[in-house]
């Protein structure tokens, strides 16, 4: 019996890329009235898509190389529809995309599974998801198919072939062949779980490969600048005009407990009258969309007026001229030697330094330095602001005044 076989590409317009502005390209193939549809994993403007053809307007070479790979895969389609007619199988829609995506006798595969959960974050990115979140998994997504290669010698591996023993030997392979610290094997295999996890939660495995598997993250001290040596910072002569940037933002970020993200993004709509008449920083943290409320101290201030009509950030519509993560933290490099500083500057030591430094060390009481920092609890915060030694000697200072 012949069967109808339609083949559509369009735009899911409901799945705009915020930043971009740039939406996905979906194919649908519909047999006799049922339909299935999936991403081909290309992005295009909508001005540049021409719904009528399904494919992208224009002659450039961007054009075609994406109308190259739609009729690749149209093809595609035609050739595992025959290929079902030749072997007797049933021919539907979903037969269809299983034989092109080769998951028909094997079941989902772990990379499909990964490839959809990725979709699903890059549309919820600046809402439910962050970049650094999506650039988490993808790395993630690098260290498995480099495992997969060098252990099984595989490109994917189906979902109910992973086992215990994957998830061990996977571990064993990020610590020996990668070199990857502990914390840092721990966030990989926690973002490999939440793959599984989803597989479970289908039906797509029937056993839970972490059954039994444990891992731990090891406590790291954290590193902030003593009082000594922030003022060594704030104080340090700077010819050099990218290094005294970076050293205005860090010192910035110290004073606010901002992370790096979030002075980025930094606005004039983020700086309000705070209920005591002052200044305050206003603003939702990316990391965990909570809210932040700051006092601005003279020294934050400062920064900010220094840079009111600096020209980048006069066109951007920022208050601070911040580069990218990558420059400012190997420009905190150069700065931490022209100041003698032997610690290892980033970007958290600056958000530890006024978790410790500027709050802890001058009584501020942590719950108040929680809600500053945008924490749900004094428990996250402990963890940030250790207790000076400093602080520790003037308490005791004053318990034996107030004994003897």
């Amino acid at each position: 019996m012949n069967k109808t076989l339609g083949i559509l590409f369009f735009l899911r317009k409901a799945k705009t890329n915020p930043i971009t502005g740039q939406v996905p390209i979906y194919l649908r193939i519909t047999v006799d009235g049922g339909r299935t549809e999936w991403s081909i994993k290309r992005e295009i403007d909508p001005a540049r898509w021409n719904p009528l053809a399904g494919k992208a307007r224009g002659t450039n070479e961007e054009s075609k190389t994406l109308n190259h790979y739609i009729d690749t895969l149209r093809s595609k389609v035609l050739d595992h529809q025959r290929k079902l007619i030749d072997s007797d199988k049933s021919v539907t829609a979903n037969a269809i995309k299983n034989s092109l995506l080769g998951i028909n006798e094997k079941g989902k595969m772990l990379f499909e599974v990964i490839a959809h959960h990725k979709s699903q974050m890059n549309s919820l990115l600046g809402t439910d998801y962050t970049f650094s979140t999506i650039k988490g998994y993808k790395t993630s997504e690098l260290h498995l198919k480099a495992f997969l290669k060098s252990k099984y010698q595989l490109n994917d591996i189906p979902l109910k072939q992973i086992e215990h023993s994957f998830v061990s030997d996977y571990d064993f392979y990020l610590r020996s062949d990668k070199k990857l610290t502990n914390n840092s094997v721990v966030k990989y295999i926690k973002l490999f779980k939440k793959i599984i996890k989803i597989a479970l939660a289908n039906a797509w495995m029937e056993k839970d490969p972490f059954i039994n598997f444990k891992t731990k993250l090891k406590v790291i001290e954290k590193q902030f600048l003593s009082k000594e040596e922030l003022k060594a910072l704030c104080d340090k002569e700077i010819s050099i005009e990218r290094l005294a940037l970076v050293r205005d933002i860090f010192v910035f970020s110290s004073y606010t407990g901002l992370a790096y993200v979030d002075c980025a993004k930094l606005t004039k709509e983020n700086i309000v009258t705070g209920i005591d008449g002052e200044l305050w920083i206003d603003i939702n943290r990316t990391k965990t969309d909570i809210k932040s409320k700051i006092p601005l101290l003279r020294e934050a201030k400062d920064i900010l007026d220094r840079y009111s009509s600096y020209p980048v950030c006069v066109n951007n519509g920022r208050l601070l001229p911040v580069l990218s993560n990558q420059k400012m933290n190997a420009y905190l490099k150069e700065l931490a030697d022209i100041c003698g500083i032997s610690k290892n500057l980033t970007f958290h030591v600056a958000r530890y330094t006024f978790a410790t430094t500027i709050t802890m060390a001058n009584n501020v009481p942590i719950e108040t330095i929680a809600k500053m920092m945008g924490h749900t609890n004094t428990v996250m915060t402990s963890s940030y602001a250790k207790i000076l030694d400093r602080k520790l000697a003037d308490d005791m200072q004053k318990l034996k005044a107030t004994l003897a």
